[in-house]
């Protein structure tokens, strides 16, 4: 693959995460995608076939971040220690560049995602990451408070949008303290 066509596909990953994000993923077309590219319909899809090839190249950068963090988790102890610390790498890595908004695209699209593949892979993915995190011996209290700690992550910022009061700083901050109570009790 050429420069061209990766620096290509990767405009038509951020444009099709922005219109997905924006609109939703039901309600954007490839010839809305194109449009915004200033590019045929037919030039898109050289690249990607369908919106759902499109959605699968941006998580799949998503996926592939979660499973070094899945392995990182693997090496360590199982206990509250390695819980802030994971906790601490994921929110470095979901709270840079496009990481943020492709879980934008996960909050405001859980319908579309049901049925692909790849949202399949994520969800079991994230699952396999409570049972590591939690540990093997885990009660059914811990295993709950290390998914909801993980969800708090994704959701936390979300929700606290809603107050402008709040800065992007503030509101990840609230959501990592509250992450760390739950993770590490």
């Amino acid at each position: 693959m050429t420069e061209r066509t990766g620096d290509t596909r990767e405009r038509i990953k951020d444009v099709a995460l922005e219109l997905f994000t924006e609109q939703g993923y039901e309600q954007t077309s490839l010839r809305e995608i194109a449009e915004r590219l200033g590019v045929t319909k037919a030039a898109l899809y050289y690249h990607f076939k369908s919106k759902e090839e499109i959605v699968h190249a941006f998580v799949e950068d998503r996926v592939a971040v979660l499973a070094e963090l899945v392995d990182w988790v693997k090496t360590q102890p199982p206990g509250p220690d390695t819980r802030a610390a994971f906790l601490h790498r994921y929110a470095n890595e979901i709270n840079v560049g496009k990481q943020h908004s492709i879980m934008r695209f996960f909050h405001n699209n859980q319908p579309a995602l049901k049925g692909m593949a790849i949202g399949e892979q994520m969800r079991d993915q994230l699952l396999e990451l409570v049972e590591v995190l939690a540990g093997p011996d885990a009660d059914p209290v811990t295993k709950l408070r290390t998914a909801v700690s993980v969800f708090v992550l994704h959701g936390g910022p979300l929700l606290l949008m809603r107050d402008p009061a709040l800065t992007e700083e503030q509101r990840r901050s609230a959501t990592m303290q509250l992450a760390l109570e739950l993770a590490t009790k």
